[in-house]
């Protein structure tokens, strides 16, 4: 099957030479070999010079468009190459590479169309917990995700997520672009499409420096809350109009 990582990066000079390092030698050390496509979403550091000077396979956006648009821009080029299986794989270290098989096993048995890497799923897996701000966000959207979908998702806004063939058409066409993570996990999770989540280990960030503090946690903890209760009502009366038709 034809595998891709997406890796969206912004300023990640510190990190993406790195994260490039380990899908090498991954792919040295395996038979399967793994695509990967970084998207420089209008990188102010030398992100993109990295890139370049290392012949590393990118697309260089000319404007800055946010993780859920460098995302979906990975996914059109997923879609438009014919990929398999589509990873979401961050450019600043913190996904380990030597679980891509653990998160694609689900989908090349064709038991699910997406699988989460969690790190929450079996603590012991992982040493890196993120912040309690964080978690704490996390839980109140699992919460909200179960109450709308009946599914417990532990870790929704996880991104080390592998999806198969159809739903990177889907996420090619339309993909959200505020909180990208728990919105279209709601929306294929309302559109009865299968999902689980496997353990995984997670890294603290490799370099650079994270832009999410304790007051844009909080900040983003209340707007995602209220995204997911616009959205459960959107997506569900779009399920039945489709449904009507």
């Amino acid at each position: 099957m034809k595998v891709i990582l997406i890796i969206p990066a912004y300023n990640e000079e510190a990190n993406i030479l790195k994260v490039y390092n380990t899908i090498k030698e991954y792919n040295e050390k395996n038979e399967n070999k793994l695509d990967y496509i970084v998207i420089n979403d209008a990188s102010t550091d030398s992100t993109l010079e990295i890139l370049k000077e290392n012949n590393i396979n990118h697309i260089d956006l000319i404007q800055n468009l946010g993780i859920g648009g460098a995302v979906q821009t990975g996914y059109k080029y997923a879609y438009q190459n014919d990929y398999d299986i589509a990873i979401q794989f961050d450019g600043d270290g913190q996904h380990d590479i030597n679980y891509v098989k653990k998160i694609c096993e689900p989908i090349i048995n064709k038991e699910v169309d997406m699988c989460i890497g969690t790190r929450y799923l079996d603590k012991s897996s992982s040493e890196f917990q993120s912040t309690f701000m964080r978690r704490f966000g996390k839980n109140i959207i699992s919460v909200l995700i179960k109450l709308f979908c009946k599914k417990q998702i532990t870790d929704p806004t996880s991104g080390f997520r592998a999806v198969n063939k159809e739903v990177i058409k889907i996420f090619a066409k339309n993909y959200p672009i505020e909180y990208p993570e728990p919105e279209s996990t709601m929306e294929l999770l309302i559109n009865n499409y299968n999902i689980v989540e496997v353990p995984v280990s997670m890294n603290e960030r490799q370099g650079g420096k994270s832009s999410i503090n304790i007051w844009k946690s909080a900040d983003y903890m209340i707007k995602v809350s209220l995204a997911l209760i616009v959205d459960s009502l959107n997506f569900k009366r779009e399920k039945r109009k489709k449904n009507d038709k």
